[in-house]
């Protein structure tokens, strides 16, 4: 599945440059996403996403930004530095007028608070994240409760592309599931966790590592699992790219995991593994060399 987070991204790059110029018209936002985004390979970004997010944000600006200075008085909105402005616009737009089928307010809410930590200043994050707390906390907590309820129907998964080179080769770190079948590290969200954390410790649990470095969000995947006594369950998973040292790996106290082992890329290209994975190991790869 493409990247809504790369989407994302595009859009926030497309956001803070028109409002460099003091000119956020839908027009100029366009002109500058199609400038940024003609580097982006098609597959890496959902296009229908983006321009859907873009025009839903332009259209909805001027109830957006009132919002904010409702929820962040003491900060007058063009005193608020223009990355935190424009990733607010993105996670309200998506949190008060998205299809929440779609994008889950909790989603939205861990997308713009990862947009703020990597693009923005130090306290970013916490202040984004303060903000849309206090938004979503004023609006009754939409879903909270269908969320409960529909749990065993839907998950949402963060998962991790573990590289390491030696000898000037590159191994990816996989793990062997119930079926025999190799696959990639991967674990539910933990309460109040963010996505990037979670990848960390689905390599932590899974593989045994320790020492290792998270890099940049890959893509997403979503598929279907069948639990007894559940039955379907629908299940989303963003990857990230992880950089680590060729050391031994352990299989942790992820339940499902039998085994886990390096695999160098000749290995991966005959190695029995879900096939609709191959794309995301080949993202992380070569965001790796």
């Amino acid at each position: 599945m493409a990247s809504r987070h790369v989407s994302r991204i595009s859009v926030l790059q497309a956001l803070f440059t028109a409002d460099m110029y003091n000119d956020l018209s839908l027009g100029t936002v366009q002109k500058i996403l199609t400038k940024n985004t003609t580097s982006i390979p098609k597959t890496d970004e959902d296009a229908p996403f983006t321009e859907s997010l873009l025009k839903g944000i332009i259209g909805k600006r001027e109830e957006i930004d009132a919002v904010i200075e409702k929820a962040a008085p003491q900060w007058p909105i063009e005193k608020i530095a223009s990355v935190d402005r424009n990733v607010l616009r993105i996670g309200l737009y998506e949190l008060l007028f998205g299809k929440r089928d779609a994008v889950p307010p909790k989603v939205a809410l861990n997308e713009a608070i990862e947009l703020a930590k990597t693009f923005g200043g130090d306290s970013s994050g916490r202040f984004v994240n303060g903000v849309l707390g206090a938004v979503y906390r004023d609006i009754g907590s939409p879903q909270k409760e269908e969320a409960t309820k529909e749990k065993d129907h839907r998950e949402y998964l963060a998962g991790v592309v573990v590289c390491a080179k030696e000898n000037d080769t590159l191994y990816v770190a996989l793990v062997r599931d119930p079926f025999d079948v190799w696959t990639l590290p991967k674990t539910k969200y933990e309460h109040g966790e963010l996505s990037d954390a979670a990848a960390l410790r689905a390599a932590q649990e899974e593989l045994g590592l320790k020492k290792l470095t998270l890099k940049a969000p890959l893509r997403e995947h979503e598929y279907e699992a069948h639990e007894p006594g559940v039955g379907k369950v629908k299940r989303r998973v963003g990857y990230f790219l992880a950089l680590s040292e060729k050391t031994p790996l352990t299989v942790g106290k992820g339940e499902e995991v039998q085994e886990a082992r390096w695999f160098s890329i000749e290995e991966l290209q005959t190695l029995e593994l879900y096939e609709d994975l191959r794309a995301t190991i080949q993202s992380g790869i070569v965001a790796a060399q």
